[in-house]
């Protein structure tokens, strides 16, 4: 049985969790909610850019992302961050569904599962 290496524990949640080579992140959300989608969607992918680095790998190694967003009309703003964001030819299956977020001015949050 392999271990499991948690990062930034906390009461409730720990940020990501490593075992058997696959890194899980918790649900990401902006630390600045003023932002719009756009922004708020960039704020989320650097802090998805940060935590994969730490578990020594990157988003060319993302297995599964599922994304939520607040508001369906706010899909085409979110998909312009994330096509910025996601290298060429390393596009990994993706959900996005809408959903109502644990607070009001959050506009995503995404999840993400990777290969070490």
């Amino acid at each position: 049985m392999s271990n499991i290496e948690r990062f930034d524990v906390g009461p409730r949640l720990s940020e990501m969790a490593v075992h058997n080579g696959v890194v899980y992140l918790a649900g990401q959300v902006p630390e600045d909610a003023t932002q719009d989608i756009q922004g708020q969607t960039t704020q989320v992918l650097g802090m998805i850019d940060r935590l994969l680095a730490r578990a020594g790998t990157d988003k060319t190694k993302i297995l599964r992302a599922q994304l939520y967003i607040k508001d369906l009309a706010d899909l085409a703003g979110m998909n312009a961050a994330w096509d910025a964001w996601v290298p060429a030819g390393h596009t990994p299956p993706r959900a996005t569904v809408q959903a109502h977020l644990a607070k009001p001015e959050w506009k995503i949050e995404i999840v993400i599962t990777a290969a070490v």
